[in-house]
Formats: C-alpha cells, structure tokens, sequence
C-alpha cells in the first residue's frame, strides 16, 4: 500500500516520536519552518514536539496521540519525525494500525524511526520513507541533493533512478550482481530490536538498506559486526536478496576494506552488495521507501539503484 503523493498546498506535520524538538537551536527551527513554508507546505507541530521526559524525550503516552492525531488529521499531507534519538520502538504496542490502515499518509524519519517506519509496513502494508528528519533539509552539507531525492521519492511517478551525491562521490560494488525486492531497513542496531516482537517485518525477498552511528566508540566494528550477523540470522537463508551499505562517519573505522572482511563468509558471492550509499548518519542523504520495490545492478564500478515504487 503507497502513501497518496505528496503535492504543495498540503499540512505537514512534526511529529515527535523520539526526542522533541526542545534541544534543537533556534535558528535551526526558523531555518526548517522558512524551508517548509518556502515549499508552499502548511506546518504544523504535534504537542509533544514540545515536551520532554526520561531521555529528553516525550512520555510515550503523547508521542502515540501525536502520531494518531497526525493520521486522522484529512489536512495532514505528510508527517514527518522531529528527530531521532531512542526509545520509538516503545510505541509499538500503542499504536492503532487499523487506524494508520484506514488513514495512509506518507511518514518520514530515520535514526531510531527505523523502529517505526519498518513495523508500520509489517503490520499494515504501508510504505514508509527512510529519509529526512524536519530541520534536516536546512543542514549545510549538499541540502539540495537531500531535498530533491525526498521530493523525487514522495511526490514524483513512475520508476526512480538514484544518483551518487557530489559528498559521496560515487557508490562502490563490494559484490557482483543484480536483483529485485523489497526494500527494508535502516538503523541497524534499531532494525533488530524488533526481532522476535510481531513488528519485524518479513525478510523474504528482501533487499536490505543498512547503516549505523558511532555509539559504540573503539568498539563500533566488532557491535557492528555482530548486530549484521544477528540480522541475516534471523532473515533467514536465502531470504536476503541483496545489501546496501550506506556512509559511515569517519570516527567509525569501518573502512570498505573491513567491511569486506567483515561480509566474508557470510553472503552467497552471487548476492549483490553495495556500499557507500547516500543514507545514514552523514550527510547529504537520499529518501527509500520501506516496503517498496527496488532494483539493484552491481557490475564492476557501477552501482545502480532503482525504486520502482515508492
């Protein structure tokens, strides 16, 4: 089930479903609110964007109203997450998706939205966006390649072609290979809180979009490491058909060449894996879709990626 495109004239939405929007500068506040209304978009925040609790973050109880406000609201267009932080996968067992069923609308986030964005498409069909959070667009690292391939995946028709940022440089192919499925992931170590739980969403057939931020300092690799292996673990074999690696900060010392060491017996050499994507917890960051079609082609130096919806 896809989202209803995103158009100008529409309500946005800043819903706080990690931390609230209390320790964001204010003049980054202004920045973003220009940007939205600049677009021709009617802004609007969620209570609790301006609430806070255990964590810096907004008790659950109204983090779950703003979400189901959100929903309901016919002049809402598009919600969209205030920040990341911790703590999204406790709304899970609070939320009404048999309302988010009845009332599709295109949800963006990443981080610790991972959580929600992936247990919303397993439990309800729903496609949701793997991309910007609301101040991100203003963020002075390439904004434009940020903000167009937002509006390219929730607003354009028709198959997606995605291109390398000028930051990135180009994508590389860690494996050789082609295929078509379903594009799930994000956050890792988010990702697979939800295993076991009935929000983990259905590995097969997969093509999985993967990246983690360094909260593990010297010891990010090897949690890494193991986080990825717990992942393709509880996917299943042969369920996975392919793999994107977004970047990575540089604090992480996850070099292609350990995360080839890293991959080594642990994927079919047929299975397509690319890396260096423009997603994660550096800057500027492309837009997927949770739950929608995707093609990837990964021939010598050429790494393609194409959502064929979204």
């Amino acid at each position: 089930m896809e989202p209803p495109k995103l158009s100008p004239g529409g309500g946005v939405r800043v819903a706080a479903t990690s931390q609230s929007l209390l320790d964001l500068p204010p003049q980054e506040h202004r920045q973003a609110a220009a940007f939205w209304q600049a677009e021709g978009f009617r802004l609007s925040f969620a209570p609790s964007c301006w609430e806070a609790g255990l964590f810096h973050t907004p008790a659950s109880g109204a983090r779950v109203r703003g979400l189901h406000e959100a929903f309901c609201d016919p002049d809402v267009s598009l919600i969209i997450a205030a920040r990341g932080g911790f703590c999204a996968n406790e709304l899970l067992p609070r939320l009404d998706y048999g309302l988010i069923a009845r009332c599709p609308k295109p949800f963006c986030g990443y981080s610790d939205n991972t959580a929600l964005l992936n247990a919303i498409y397993a439990k309800t069909g729903l496609v949701t966006y793997h991309g910007p959070h609301y101040s991100t667009f203003v963020h002075p690292q390439e904004p434009e390649y940020t903000r167009r391939a937002f509006f390219d995946c929730a607003a354009g028709q028709g198959a997606l072609a995605m291109r390398p940022s000028h930051t990135a440089g180009r994508w590389r192919v860690l494996q050789e290979g082609a295929c078509t499925g379903v594009a799930l992931g994000g956050n890792l170590c988010t990702l697979n809180l939800l295993q076991g739980t009935p929000y983990w969403p259905n590995m097969q057939g997969a093509v999985l979009f993967l990246e983690d931020d360094n909260i593990m300092g010297e010891y990010f690799c090897r949690e890494f490491d193991r986080n990825l292996e717990s992942l393709l673990q509880a996917a299943g074999s042969g369920a996975v058909r392919g793999l994107v690696f977004g970047r990575f900060e540089e604090s992480c010392g996850l070099t292609e060449e350990l995360l080839r060491a890293i991959l080594k017996d642990k994927l079919p050499p047929s299975l397509p894996v690319i890396c260096g994507a423009d997603f994660g917890h550096v800057l500027p960051i492309m837009t997927f879709p949770v739950g929608g079609r995707v093609r990837l082609r990964a021939e010598g130096e050429e790494a393609a990626i194409v959502f064929e919806s979204r």
